[in-house]
C-alpha cells in the first residue's frame, strides 16, 4: 500500500464523521482521562488492513500504544482478542468507528477474495479484481484482494487499455479500437479487448492483441474460445462470477477471471471494540 495514500485516505475519513469536534466524547469524558481498548472478532475471517486500523488512532494521537496479535492474512476465529489499545480515552473513543469501519471493510474484502481462490484451487486460473471500487477507498481495497490470495487487475484508467463494448462501438469495430489504440498509446502498455462472441475472438485475435476478454459467455462457448486462441494471446473471463460458478469457469482454461463483487459486495465482517476506564 501507498503510505501517502493511506494517510491522505484516514484524514478525510476522520474529517468527515469529528467535524468541528466530537461533541459526545467531549462532554462526557475528562480530557486527562487514560483507558485501554480490545478489539474482538465476532466471526471467522481473514484480516486485512491492521496497520490502517492502528494508523487512524496514530494520527490523533502518536503516542497511543498498541499490542497486536494478528497480522493482515492471518485467519482471525470467533471470540479472538486482535489487539489491545492504551491511550487517552478520548482518542479512543473518537477514532473507533473510523479504524472499525476501514478494518472491517477491508478484511471482509480480503475474506471472500479467499474463497474465490480456494474455490478454484488446483486449475492454473488466477482470481482478479477490477475498479468496481468504493470511491477513494481503491487503495486499501485493491491491497485487501491480495491479502486474501487474489490478483490486482489494473488500477485506473490510465495504467492499461481495456477496450470494452462501448469503445468498440464508438470506433467503429475491434480491428479500428484496436489500430487506433496501439497508433497512440505507449508501448509499454498491453492492449485488452472485451469480447461477446467468438466471432469477436477471432476478430481481436486477429488484430493482436496482447489479453482477451471472455464476456458473458457461457462455460461451453468460453472453453471453445481458449481453443481458438490456442495460448495466442492471455484470456480473461468477466460477468457474472459468483462462487458457485466460478469452478466450471476455471475449468474452461482461461487464464484469469474477474470479479467485480469482490469490491463492490463483499459484506464488511463482525469485529467489535470495547474501552476500560
Amino acid at each position: 500500500m501507498n503510505t501517502f495514500d493511506i494517510q491522505e485516505i484516514i484524514a478525510r475519513a476522520l474529517a468527515e464523521d469529528i467535524g468541528g469536534g466530537d461533541v459526545t466524547t467531549e462532554a462526557t469524558v475528562d480530557p486527562d482521562k487514560d483507558g485501554e481498548a480490545v478489539v474482538v472478532a465476532k466471526e471467522d475471517f481473514i484480516l486485512a488492513g491492521y496497520e490502517v486500523f492502528l494508523n487512524v488512532f496514530m494520527s490523533l494521537e502518536p503516542g497511543i500504544e498498541f499490542n497486536v496479535e494478528y497480522l493482515d492474512g492471518d485467519n482471525v476465529e470467533k471470540g479472538a482478542t486482535m489487539f489491545t489499545l492504551k491511550g487517552p480515552m478520548r482518542t479512543l473513543l473518537t477514532g473507533e468507528r473510523v479504524a472499525l469501519n476501514l478494518l472491517q471493510r477491508m478484511s471482509g474484502i480480503a475474506t471472500l477474495t479467499a474463497r474465490y481462490v480456494d474455490a478454484i484451487e488446483g486449475t492454473k486460473a488466477a482470481i482478479l479484481d477490477t475498479r468496481k471500487t468504493t470511491p477513494g477507498l481503491r487503495t486499501l481495497e485493491k491491497y485487501a484482494v491480495t491479502v486474501g490470495g487474489g490478483r490486482n487487475h489494473r488500477f485506473g484508467l490510465y495504467d492499461g487499455i481495456l477496450i470494452k463494448d462501448n469503445h468498440i462501438a464508438a470506433a467503429g469495430g475491434i480491428t479500428k479500437a484496436v489500430e487506433a489504440a496501439r497508433a497512440t498509446a505507449p508501448h509499454m502498455l498491453k492492449i485488452e479487448v472485451e469480447c461477446e462472441s467468438i466471432k469477436d475472438v477471432k476478430e481481436a485475435l486477429k488484430a493482436g492483441v496482447d489479453v482477451i476478454m471472455l464476456d458473458n459467455m457461457d462455460e461451453k462457448t468460453m472453453a471453445e474460445a481458449v481453443k481458438v486462441i490456442g495460448g495466442k494471446a492471455l484470456t480473461e473471463a468477466s460477468g457474472n462470477m459468483t462462487l458457485e460458478r466460478v469452478r466450471k469457469v476455471a475449468e474452461t482454461g482461461v487464464d484469469f477471471i474477474s470479479v467485480g463483487a469482490l469490491t463492490h459486495s463483499a459484506p464488511a465482517v463482525d469485529i467489535s471494540m470495547r474501552v476500560k476506564g
